[in-house]
């Protein structure tokens, strides 16, 4: 049955943990769709693990609405939400709604989600007002990199805890359906799942938030690069896939693949014909 955003309300209210993970492309999201995932994301993190981007910051429209309709051809049952880049939505509300128009519409997304707090709350509620579906994003969000100085956890001081827990409420009353908590510390993620009434969805915010959400290459262990600390490796999936394209390799060289068994026959009658 196909997940909506009522999926999410009846989750918080009933207790259930929601799941949530990245998928880029028709072959992971056809795979983590046939697993029973509630969401999938499209991320922009599609710019680092799919572009080998440094960060979030370079990936456009054009690249979110091509992976999102990729992502949409493979998912039968789970709720796809595709991120807004950055730059598509910071310049006006009417930016905002058009190319979140343009991520339903288009990459066939079933809602969208923005980074940021009370600095978005317009746009927020312009795309709202627009009958569009709307996830937020607060602690450490990368399209803010610059201004963070890097990938830090987010509302360790009494400011700035102040300031994300202000951030969540004011997304919950512009009308966002859940809000992502990214690398903010588990006692503060807690705290703030339960003065909301709408569902939180963590990513290194600890085991209280009302779901969980991760990067499926990091939780499958396909990236040889730096693992975040709030990264559990599920499998080792890189090492069965490089020792696949190794055997591959050499298997071709020593003249081992393709065997017969992997050829196609022609009859000999026609064969000698043709010479």
């Amino acid at each position: 049955m196909k997940k909506t955003v009522e999926t999410f309300k009846n989750a918080k209210q009933n207790g259930t943990k929601i799941t949530m993970l990245t998928a880029y492309d028709y072959t992971m999201a056809k795979m983590v769709d046939e697993c029973g995932v509630d969401s999938i994301l499209v991320g922009d993190s599609l710019g680092m693990v799919c572009l080998g981007y440094e960060n979030t910051l370079s990936v456009t429209m054009e690249d979110m609405i091509h992976h999102t309709k990729a992502v949409s051809r493979g998912t039968k049952n789970a709720l796809i939400i595709a991120d807004m880049p950055f730059m598509s939505y910071q310049t006006s509300p009417y930016d905002a709604v058009v190319n979140a128009g343009r991520l339903i519409k288009e990459g066939h997304a079933n809602a969208v989600k923005l980074e940021g707090g009370k600095n978005i709350i317009n746009q927020v509620k312009a795309i709202v007002d627009a009958q569009i579906p709307v996830i937020g994003h607060i602690g450490l969000t990368p399209q803010s990199v610059n201004v963070f100085g890097g990938f830090k956890v987010q509302g360790k001081e009494l400011e700035n805890a102040k300031k994300i827990i202000d951030d969540a409420k004011a997304l919950q009353d512009a009308g966002v359906f859940a809000i992502v908590l990214e690398c903010v510390p588990q006692k503060l993620a807690k705290h703030i799942t339960q003065i909301l009434s709408i569902p939180t969805i963590g990513i290194g915010a600890g085991a209280n938030c009302d779901g969980q959400v991760l990067v499926y290459q990091d939780m499958l262990k396909i990236n040889s690069d730096f693992v975040p600390k709030f990264v559990k490796s599920f499998c080792d999936a890189g090492t069965v896939m490089r020792d696949g394209i190794s055997q591959y390799i050499s298997e071709v060289k020593e003249k081992k693949f393709p065997s017969q068994e992997h050829t196609f026959a022609i009859d000999d009658e026609i064969l000698n014909k043709l010479y």
